[in-house]
């Protein structure tokens, strides 16, 4: 069984209500029931915070011992240098996702300090990034 940790970043605590033209309607808890059903063979942890101390310590937390993260660090991707430093200090692979496609939004979402350190990105298919995030990860 692989185990694969989701963490996202500030604001995503909000889905469902935030902006749903660009995030959609649902939330990420009852989403994360249904990645759950469609990937029993998969223990998937998830974590949220708007803190990013706390996405920095959760990432060397499971950075050595679960076989895969998925990351969306929100506005942090465009921001923070130190947990781009945290994902390249841990062991295992790190995709990043976005909901939305950052490259049809304000010019600086055009820039990620987090991708340079990832396995791989995956962007603008709404919720659906994650399950694609998923599926890549499976064939690591």
């Amino acid at each position: 069984m692989k185990h694969i940790q989701i963490i996202n970043g500030p604001n995503l605590n909000l889905l469902g209500k935030r902006e749903p033209i660009v995030y959609g309607y649902q939330t990420f808890d009852t989403y994360l029931v249904q990645l759950k059903a469609q990937f029993p063979e998969v223990e998937l942890m998830y974590y949220q915070s708007n803190m990013e101390g706390e996405i920095i310590n959760k990432l060397h937390e499971t950075g050595f011992s679960t076989d895969a993260i998925i990351i969306n660090g929100g506005a942090y991707t465009h921001t923070s240098i130190a947990i781009a430093d945290a994902i390249r200090s841990i062991t295992v692979p790190v995709v990043e996702v976005h909901i939305s496609n950052v490259f049809k939004r304000e010019t600086f979402r055009h820039h990620s300090f987090l991708s340079e350190v990832c396995k791989g990105c995956i962007v603008g298919f709404g919720m659906d990034s994650y399950r694609l995030a998923i599926e890549a990860v499976l064939e690591f």
